[in-house]
């Protein structure tokens, strides 16, 4: 029983994840989209390997999300320190991914087809709610439960919905506004490629919501309903 729970909403996960990765597949066909290169690699290098970032990313989340919530397995192999493990894999992974999309836009930049001048004000405007979301976040939400730490101490689920900052708009504000930064990211380098992996990891991150996150929150919160 505890296996199947681990793998609740997966069959979504995987579905969705073949969906995007065709579509990406597809985009790359676009005018521009596989010109440029970086350090001697070339534009669908760098694409590639944004998609990969990312995929590892949500599938690690998942993993580990999943064996401690239903098998308690991953604190007790460090020592009851292990949310602070699993945090520092979650940083290096989310860190990589927004890098990802900022080497691929550079590689690929000046390839879309707006002005430059008119894609670095959009890309100013998207970055302004994600600023606002990681002050909000550090401020009011804080990034231990922004890493799911309910997952891991129950204690952290007596916590009220937080309804401050950002949040005071929206309940999502990290799945609506956060991945604003990767298309602020590919705008400012006016970049095709860009673009199109910050749409796959903004679609991306949404099936994880729908496939990961929203079972989690039957399993823990199940009894404040």
């Amino acid at each position: 029983m505890k296996m199947r729970a681990i793998f609740e909403g997966q069959w979504l996960h995987l579905v969705c994840l073949l969906a995007l990765l065709g579509a990406v597949f597809l985009a790359m066909k676009l005018p521009g989209a596989t010109q440029g290169e970086l350090f001697g690699l070339g534009t669908p290098f760098w694409l590639w390997l944004g998609v990969a970032i990312a995929v590892v990313h949500q599938v690690y989340v998942w993993l580990i999300w999943r064996l401690e919530l239903h098998k308690k397995a991953i604190s007790p192999m460090f020592g009851g320190r292990g949310f602070r493990a699993y945090t520092v894999g979650f940083a290096i992974l989310g860190i990589a991914r927004i890098m990802a999309v900022f080497f691929i836009a550079y590689a690929n930049r000046d390839t879309f087809v707006l002005p430059v001048e008119l894609a670095r004000v959009l890309a100013i405007i998207m970055a302004l709610p994600a600023i606002y979301l990681f002050y909000s976040v550090r401020r009011y939400f804080t990034f231990d439960r922004a890493f799911g730490d309910d997952h891991f101490d129950p204690a952290a689920r007596e916590r009220p919905f937080e309804t401050r900052g950002i949040f005071k708009y929206t309940s999502n504000g990290m799945y609506v506004y956060g991945f604003f930064l990767l298309w602020a990211a590919a705008l400012w380098f006016n970049s095709t490629a860009g673009l199109i992996v910050a749409l796959f990891n903004h679609a991306y991150v949404w099936v994880h919501y729908f496939a990961t996150e929203r079972p989690d929150f039957r399993h823990i919160y199940s009894d404040q309903a």
